[in-house]
């Protein structure tokens, strides 16, 4: 009642009635949509040169402008991090992955308190937030279905929300979040479900829904789609319009995109194509298999691509539809630079290279009409990675230009009528979209929130440049750091180095270019320029003071084991119970079974068929279940099903099932019991030590079916009270071994 500012009296004719005057950013605020696309180019939309025709996307890029030397971070998580706050990622605790929690201020693996998001300050202005998407900005444990869910997104600013917590799913079986709880997709792959499609569905109900009853209030949406992230699935008739698209190879296609990017005056004159990465073999070298399988994991890439760009049409129809297209700002950009965790030869199923299988080209070939479909986890070669880098060296996670350097559009009300399909070249970094949103809208950031006083937003408005090309950039120094790769850029130099981990970092081999005259970083002028590379070295160590960038670390699997902390889902004894029904689990925060001996122990209080106990996808999984008074497991390993029957059991109420699953070197020995009493045994010659990036589902089969015996989820039709895992103790350099693959697939996937 304190702030009341009427007057009560003894009776209401005595008073003064007052009404507290909502927030609200007036008549004129726009409406505002960021939209992230995953693990893309600069050289893959068709407005930036790219060969996959993108109309939608390029229709944008000429009602706003295209931003030609806009930097992000060279990772998802550390990107999202500083885009939807408009700080430096070590700052906010997201240095890496949101996958770990590394007990230093710069990784906890989620968002600072002391930095508000846009969500969080456009909502106390008066604006509905939505998210809808890609979250990656909770640690992996907490993104159960018990939480804590201080990290997600709707304690984070958003209205409303639906999506995915992780860094990746898969498009056709995708693990769904709707606000706060867990949901299934709303139609199967059979029915023509695909991600993408859902995402825009869902982007337009919120939209819909907002300005059908509340339409004085202007709308934030974060959209940030699973496309164009492994694995590269696309519906079946997209797929067959790139048939033989890219059969000349990613050495001409280099130099197309190169062409058009000059001409279309996209890189200063005079830069020079980058030569081919190390492990890029000349296209012509290539055996037939190689370039057989190269070309059809490149028209997939090309296929989502392609749906995408017309999902985005139809949001973009829409909010004409709507009237509101003119008065909203719409941001578009990509989160990194093209991936390279397709390896020389690109993969079929990328949870093979995350299990250290080489799967050569002359086996993969036999499954070319898999790829780009549910049968299928893929990922592009680096030859083709490079290509929609163009003209830039390296990938996704390193720290040359071909990591940072992505395309940027945006289209602002008011601003960018008068010189809409312009070009702007002045260096830009993440953290100036915020900056720019804010000044947009009017937008107020707090210095104190909820308590916690505030980081100053370390992004600059990008509204100078809207109207004037040669406006200055108000943003010339930026570091960058990711897993102790480096790099510093000030007023048109940049010092680079790749990092090896393990290794010191007093032995880097520093990298000096002129960024202005040599945007693809071709010259290194290290050894004739020795005074310019000392200064910007000790420029990067001075950011280390202002940014929170200590400590370097570099590790992996080590950081992944801290997950096993003495609160959290992971008990010291490594004993997990789950009382059905039980939400899906996301993979962190479940019973970490891959490559382990383990029990699983089902207590059944009302016997029934159908699954006990299911973890992964129909590329790759275990499913432990009953079907026609048998007990079940279905080992599927990459489509190559072993299956371990029991003899015909009698089930009856509360009986106990159980399976002892003991790793013997590559492989695994398992034992079926029934009431204690072992009704069957098998051996299976090689396991998973990394089994999906799909979680675990209990008393059903939700994400595509494990196994062929079953069709659906399969759910078990009477009653179980529990399901108990063990994992079995192993051995410390077991452990490290196991951590270190399930780290690999983390970085590499996310």
């Amino acid at each position: 009642m304190s702030d009341f500012q009427g007057h009560i009296g003894k009776t209401w004719q005595e008073s003064t009635p007052w009404w507290p005057q909502p927030a609200h950013p007036g008549d004129e605020a726009p409406n505002v949509i960021v939209i992230l696309i995953d693990d893309l180019g600069f050289g893959h939309f068709s407005c930036f040169g790219g060969d996959v025709p993108t109309p939608n996307i390029d229709a944008l890029a000429a009602d706003g402008l295209r931003y030609t030397n806009y930097h992000v971070t060279p990772l998802c998580s550390p990107t999202r991090a500083a885009l939807l706050t408009g700080r430096n990622h070590h700052d906010v605790g997201v240095r890496a992955i949101s996958n770990f929690n590394s007990g230093f201020p710069h990784m906890r693996g989620a968002l600072s308190r002391n930095v508000t998001t846009m969500g969080e300050v456009l909502r106390d202005e008066g604006y509905a937030t939505f998210a809808v998407g890609k979250w990656h900005l909770v640690p992996l444990e907490e993104a159960s279905a018990a939480g804590p869910f201080d990290n997600w997104p709707l304690q984070r600013g958003f209205d409303r929300y639906y999506g995915f917590l992780d860094g990746e799913t898969d498009q056709f079986s995708p693990s769904l979040t709707y606000d706060n709880h867990h949901v299934l997709p709303p139609a199967t792959p059979d029915e023509g479900y695909h991600l993408t499609e859902d995402l825009i569905d869902k982007a337009g109900e919120f939209i819909h829904d907002s300005l059908s009853v509340r339409p004085d209030r202007p709308f934030f949406m974060y959209l940030a789609l699973g496309a164009t992230h492994a694995p590269h699935q696309a519906p079946a008739s997209y797929l067959e319009q790139w048939r033989g698209k890219f059969d000349d190879g990613w050495d001409a296609a280099r130099e197309r995109i190169f062409a058009r990017q000059n001409e279309m005056g996209l890189i200063p004159e005079g830069t020079v194509l980058a030569p081919r990465n190390p492990g890029v073999e000349e296209w012509t070298t290539l055996s037939d298999n190689q370039r057989k399988l190269a070309c059809r994991l490149q028209e997939a890439f090309a296929a989502f691509l392609h749906h995408t760009d017309d999902q985005i049409g139809r949001l973009i129809a829409d909010l004409k539809d709507l009237g509101v297209y003119d008065n909203t700002m719409i941001v578009l950009q990509s989160d990194n630079g093209a991936s390279q965790e397709g390896g020389p030869f690109g993969v079929l199923h990328e949870m093979k290279f995350f299990n250290g299988i080489w799967e050569t080209p002359d086996e993969a070939v036999a499954h070319l009409e898999d790829i780009g479909g549910p049968h299928s986890h893929t990922n592009y070669p680096w030859g083709w990675a490079q290509a929609g880098n163009t003209p830039y060296r390296w990938y996704k996670q390193n720290t040359h230009e071909g990591g940072v350097h992505v395309p940027l559009i945006m289209k602002v009300p008011r601003h960018t009528t008068d010189v809409a399909g312009s070009i702007r070249d002045q260096f830009t970094y993440v953290t100036d979209i915020a900056a720019t949103v804010f000044d947009v809208t009017g937008a107020t950031v707090p210095e104190i929130y909820r308590g916690q006083p505030q980081i100053p937003v370390a992004g600059s408005t990008l509204v100078p440049t809207f109207a004037d090309e040669t406006a200055p950039s108000s943003h010339p120094t930026q570091y960058f750091e990711m897993v102790g790769h480096r790099a510093m850029i000030h007023d048109g130099w940049k010092a680079v180095t790749r990092h090896i981990a393990t290794t010191s970092y007093d032995d880097d081999q520093w990298e000096l270019y002129h960024y202005d005259k040599d945007r693809s970083e071709c010259h290194d002028l290290a050894a004739s320029e020795p005074d310019k590379l000392k200064a910007l070295i000790d420029l990067w160590w001075e950011q280390t003071t202002t940014h929170q960038i200590l400590p370097l670390d570099d590790r992996l699997a080590e950081l992944l084991a801290m997950r096993f902390q003495e609160h959290g889902p992971h008990r010291p004894d490594r004993v997990y119970r789950y009382f059905p029904p039980v939400s899906p689990l996301p993979a962190q925060a479940g019973a970490a079974i891959g490559g382990r001996s383990f029990d699983l122990v089902a207590d059944i209080a009302v016997a029934g068929d159908g699954v006990i106990f299911s973890s992964g996808t129909e590329n790759s999984g275990l499913t432990v279940f009953v079907q026609d008074g048998h007990f079940i497991l279905d080992y599927n390993y990459f489509q190559e099903h072993s299956i371990i029957r029991s003899r015909a059991l009698s089930l009856r109420d509360g009986d106990e099932l159980a399976l002892r699953f003991r790793r013997r070197d590559a492989g695994a020995e398992v034992t079926l019991e029934h009431n204690g009493v072992e009704v069957g045994h098998g051996e299976i010659a090689t396991i998973l030590r990394v089994i999906s990036s799909v979680g675990h589902r209990v008393a059903t089969d939700t994400a595509g079916p494990v196994s062929e015996l079953y069709h659906g989820p399969f759910a078990f039709t009477g009653r179980i009270r529990c399901v108990t895992i063990s994992l079995i103790s192993v051995s410390r350099q077991q452990e490290q071994d196991l951590e270190k693959s399930a780290m690999r697939a983390e970085m590499g996937r996310q």
